[in-house]
């Protein structure tokens, strides 16, 4: 089965490389943003306001690959202010069921791509 690469219509496009490649029953999401489908950042200083962009971004990767919340297999965090960890579990919370919590890693970093980002979020799903 060969490798699917796309990049959903629901999501700013990107340059560079595709949000979402999808490995048989396997699905790998790259680090998504607070960007909106128009690429404009939202919540700029408003770690809750980005962390549900950044999940409802997930979402719609996962969807358009055939998957949910519910199938993410891994949760690999990137977040610059350690202030911003309540925002975030509570963001995830809306997200995803506390039964259907993966294995996560959240890293601490000086910074990420833009500025205005506090935080990125990529995962592996499987196809539901």
């Amino acid at each position: 089965m060969p490798l699917e690469r796309f990049n959903p219509e629901g999501l700013a496009q990107p340059g560079g490389y595709h949000h979402v490649v999808k490995d048989g029953n396997t699905i790998y999401v790259a680090g998504q943003v607070s960007r909106d489908k128009e690429g404009k950042t939202v919540g700029v200083g408003d770690a809750a306001a980005q962390a549900e962009q950044i999940f409802s971004n997930v979402q719609e990767a996962l969807e358009a690959a055939g998957s949910d919340m519910n199938h993410i297999k891994k949760l690999n965090v990137f977040m610059t202010h350690r202030e911003d960890i309540p925002a975030y579990r509570v963001a995830r919370g809306k997200f995803i069921s506390d039964d259907a919590l993966p294995v996560s890693t959240l890293i601490l970093c000086a910074g990420l791509a833009d500025p205005d980002f506090r935080m990125e979020i990529e995962v592996i799903a499987s196809v539901s």
